[in-house]
């Protein structure tokens, strides 16, 4: 229920959004556009899962990702301004994490996923720890809290 509230609000404030996606692998850009006229603010949506997709593409220096790795606060803020950049969209989302049920550590464990917003000025980079050790539930809950934080901001 709460995308159609979204979609109504984005339409009705004549707002944009793109969004870079990693771990999500594109569902957050699926559940902005399931609904007929998304054409009305959905802009981009970037699914640059690799390292190499994210320093191509959304042009995140190298040296972050070495430094701090792709999965990290510093990662997911170059991600959002840079998209910010390149769709001139009014809100801007980036997500990177770890999904799972492989890939985590000690450090970066399993269900850590950043999430970051970019509306005019306003910055968010917010760091989750979910819980659940499921692939498909760490997904669905990144893109839910996604859609509440966006649908709080406008």
């Amino acid at each position: 229920m709460r995308i159609q509230l979204l979609h109504k609000k984005l339409i009705k404030k004549k707002l944009t959004i793109s969004v870079a996606e990693s771990c999500t692998g594109g569902l957050l850009a699926y559940n902005l556009t399931k609904l007929a006229n998304s054409s009305k603010y959905f802009q981009m949506g970037l699914t640059t899962y690799s390292n190499q997709a994210k320093i191509k593409i959304l042009k995140v220096n190298k040296n972050i990702i070495k430094k701090y790795g792709a999965v990290s606060n510093e990662c997911c803020k170059a991600m959002v301004q840079n998209l910010s950049k390149i769709s001139k969209s009014k809100i801007n989302v980036s997500i990177t994490g770890i999904a799972g049920p492989g890939g985590g550590s000690k450090e970066k464990p399993v269900g850590l996923v950043y999430i970051g917003i970019k509306k005019g000025k306003t910055l968010l980079i917010k760091e989750n720890k979910f819980k659940s050790r499921n692939r498909n539930s760490i997904q669905k809950t990144t893109v839910s809290n996604v859609i509440k934080i966006i649908s709080k901001i406008i």
